[in-house]
């Protein structure tokens, strides 16, 4: 059946409410799992427990449906400033509502870079007159993001930015990145890494390997993520800074990580539903949609990064959303970028994949999306305790849907799930307590 959704604006000059009954509420944060009603007054969580008797200005049905904490992904790309053909704070805010998201993040390599606090505060502003979402500003650590000079970190946090990255880039220079770290170190602000040692994936378009060599591809050896992510824990270590490992896809990584959270290094990191569910076999040269950075890995791989999510080396669950223009992605695989859109995608591989298939199991599932990445960003959100932010997401755990690009709200159509079939999928989603999405199906 065909989607329709509508925007709901609650007027904030009038008091209004709205239950959400029957549902099993999961808030990992507070430790509650139970089939509850939940009560919004005035964009905040006034109430949660059963059978709440409150007359309220709306009502939502959410017998046999999962409520959650609002989904949070710090890691999308919203392109803006300078490649809004790609996407924008609009039509990715949509899309983040349309996949159940309430809070997401822009990562900073946009042109130019988010790298100066002025940059931020127009960014903020931006977010706050078009987005849909919570759109939480990422800003550059280096200028540029060169990895030559320090960005004023310092001032981006007082303009509003939530956290720092050179994304796109691995900061090579060791130096340069262990001043950031001492930069930071008394904030609570935490470093993003994109963790490929440069001179090990020059040029190189999937997973070194077996599969690389019988397609003629050159490889990305996954022995540049490892060195990568050792040394920024390390640094992390000697220095006392955070730092969040992205988007890790190496089995040895994984390992890494495990080893210096038990060291007791600040270190976090997070991982896609494509680094969880999918894997080289799956590189087509003729479907760019596949080509991400990092790039597909090994089955014994993804098995690595689910084992580490369950077992909490890996603390947050990201799209790493990273829209194209068609006509970027219509290339041959070595020519085209990287990455694809995955907002709207997100929900559907991780029930379909993980949870359907008894590979994990709900509670953990909705923390790695909601309690975990408000802890490691320190945001105002990701539970539903009382006087709360009424950000919360409302899921259909049993509806089957296919993936069809021609309904995307993103601007991005190059998913590697065009055509499949899904069972799970965001219903509703409610952001300070505006019903911002409705579904009929």
């Amino acid at each position: 059946m065909n989607q329709t959704w509508q925007i709901r604006r609650m007027e904030s000059n009038i008091s209004t409410s709205l239950l959400i009954r029957g549902g099993r509420v999961i808030d990992p944060a507070n430790d509650f799992d139970g089939v509850a009603d939940v009560l919004v007054i005035d964009g905040r969580i006034a109430a949660v427990k059963p059978d709440i008797k409150f007359s309220t200005d709306y009502e939502y049905d959410a017998t046999g449906k999962l409520v959650t904490p609002g989904l949070i992904d710090m890691h999308v790309h919203l392109r803006e400033p300078g490649q809004e053909a790609k996407e924008d704070f609009l039509s990715g805010s949509k899309a983040a509502a349309a996949g159940g998201f309430t809070t997401i993040a822009t990562m900073p390599n946009t042109s130019p870079a988010v790298d100066n606090a002025a940059l931020v505060r127009a960014m903020v502003k931006r977010a706050e007159e078009v987005g849909i979402v919570n759109v939480k500003i990422i800003g550059a650590v280096t200028k540029g993001r060169h990895g030559q000079e320090l960005a004023e970190m310092r001032d981006m946090i007082a303009a509003g930015a939530v956290a720092f990255s050179d994304d796109g880039n691995f900061d090579d220079n060791a130096k340069i990145f262990l001043n950031a770290l001492d930069y930071l170190h008394n904030t609570d602000k935490v470093i993003i890494c994109h963790e490929e040692e440069t001179t090990l994936v020059e040029g190189g378009v999937m997973n070194e390997g077996k599969r690389s060599a019988l397609l003629g591809l050159k490889g990305r050896p996954t022995v540049a993520e490892d060195i990568a992510v050792a040394r920024d824990c390390l640094l992390a270590e000697y220095s006392g800074g955070r730092v969040h490992i992205a988007h890790i896809s190496s089995a040895r990584a994984v390992d890494i990580v495990r080893e210096a959270k038990r060291r007791g290094v600040k270190v976090t990191a997070e991982v896609t539903p494509q680094h969880l569910t999918m894997t080289e076999d799956e590189v087509n040269p003729a479907d760019a949609s596949t080509k991400i950075n990092p790039p597909l890995r090994t089955q014994a791989d993804c098995d690595a990064c689910l084992t580490g999510l369950i077992d909490g080396t890996i603390d947050a669950i990201v799209t790493d959303h990273s829209p194209h223009a068609p006509e970027e992605k219509d290339r041959e695989y070595i020519y085209a970028p990287s990455g694809f859109p995955g907002l709207e995608t997100c929900i559907g591989v991780l029930f379909t994949e993980l949870y359907h298939k008894g590979k994990i199991d709900l509670r953990t599932l909705i923390s790695k999306m909601t309690a975990e990445p408000a802890n490691i960003f320190k945001l105002d959100g990701g539970n539903l305790s009382i006087d709360a932010p009424a950000d919360i997401t409302i899921i259909d755990p049993e509806l089957v849907w296919t993936v069809d690009a021609k309904k995307f709200y993103t601007k991005g159509s190059h998913s590697p799930f065009i055509g499949r079939q899904f069972k799970g999928r965001a219903v509703a989603t409610i952001v300070h307590g505006n019903l911002m999405k409705l579904n009929q199906w």
